[in-house]
């Protein structure tokens, strides 16, 4: 299990999703990561002996990198609204400065399919926006937060997967239209559920 990341440990995290997103999982090698973090031959290897330990090294970074501070600073406002802003705002972000982040995530999502030491850790950490969009949902009036959450995210998964590298890459929605569309989505979600004010 990695622990908490370090400055070494980022460079190494950030430099392998980069290539992961660039070159795939078969040009990700602990020598290829020391090059782009230009540290000395083996310093990867150091820090993640197993290409194993790597992967989850890059994971446990995309996690950090895609929770944001959405996951402690909330606008102000009503909670729909703020729902509707932080999930907008977060996929808008995965669409365009953090592709390279998104595209490594739908990488290792592949590999953690055929991989069970690192589905353990997908899930591990995938379970923390869960939570979190829960919690929201629970301020908007959920009746079962937990299982509108898992809806919510995966609702994210496929407007992230189709804009990103499937059918609709051509014409990916832009900050206004995201925000809409998970407005429409998070209210028919929520039905016949009263929101909290």
């Amino acid at each position: 299990m990695i622990g908490p990341m370090t400055p070494r440990s980022t460079l190494v995290a950030d430099a392998a999703i980069a290539l992961i997103a660039e070159r795939g999982l078969r040009g990700l090698t602990h020598r290829a990561v020391d090059e782009a973090a230009a540290l000395p031959p083996g310093s990867t290897s150091n820090l993640a002996r197993t290409r194993a330990a790597l992967l989850e090294l890059a994971l446990t970074r995309i996690a950090e990198l895609e929770g944001g501070a959405e996951l402690t600073a909330l606008p102000e406002g009503p909670p729909r609204e703020v729902l509707a802003a932080v999930v907008a705002e977060a996929l808008h972000r995965s669409l365009t400065t953090g592709r390279a982040v998104t595209l490594a995530r739908f990488e290792l999502a592949l590999e953690a399919a055929r991989r069970p030491e690192l589905r353990e850790v997908y899930d591990r950490l995938g379970a923390g926006f869960v939570q979190f969009a829960a919690g929201l949902l629970a301020r908007c009036g959920s009746a079962d937060p937990v299982a509108d959450a898992r809806r919510l995210v995966r609702w994210c998964e496929g407007v992230l997967f189709n804009s990103a590298v499937g059918s609709g890459i051509r014409r990916a929605p832009g900050r206004a239209e995201l925000r809409a569309e998970t407005a429409r989505f998070v209210g028919a979600l929520l039905a016949g559920g009263g929101e909290e004010q």
